[in-house]
């Protein structure tokens, strides 16, 4: 009689990140955050596996009732052939629930917010997921006031350390 071997299936982290787009949070001021899933073809999968991706100037918007990520860089995934390449910037379909499609859908075109991906990332079941969020602009001074905030934090950090 045979014995049975316990096969473990490959972990991967819980919310392993992926790509982050630092550059919205001090653009924007986010506000209403929400996970998508993301239409993927299989060497993309296999690219952000090795985490080529880029979610800088990539936006989502709203065509025909759908979420579409546009401008989003998947690398193009090396190991396969030239046949079964994907396009780098295509646009890809976020996965989202209808009454979430509906409230961001009438959020940005009636009070102006806009829809920023603002990480990339594989979750606990190993599924790509894209965090995005409901954003406004931040004006000029909003974003002087944003640097002089993080610079104060950096200097009372240091000065709370040199102090012990």
């Amino acid at each position: 009689m045979a014995q049975k071997k316990d096969k473990k299936p490959a972990m991967i982290s819980v919310n392993q990140t992926v790509a982050d787009n630092r550059r919205a949070r001090f653009d924007y001021f986010l506000e209403d955050r929400f996970d998508a899933g993301i239409e993927l073809v299989g060497t993309e999968v296999k690219s952000l596996r090795l985490g080529q991706c880029s979610l800088n100037e990539s936006f989502a918007e709203h065509r025909s009732g759908e979420i579409w990520l546009i401008g989003a860089h998947i690398g193009e995934y090396m190991q396969a052939g030239p046949h079964l390449q994907h396009q780098a910037r295509r646009a890809r379909k976020l996965l989202l629930k209808k009454k979430e499609i509906n409230r961001l859908i009438g959020a940005v075109s009636r009070e102006g917010y806009t829809i920023v991906p603002v990480k990339l990332y594989f979750n606990g079941k190993g599924l790509a997921k894209v965090e995005i969020a409901l954003a406004k602009g931040k004006k000029e001074y909003d974003k002087r006031d944003t640097e002089k905030q993080r610079d104060w934090g950096r200097e009372k950090q240091r000065l709370m350390r040199n102090s012990e």
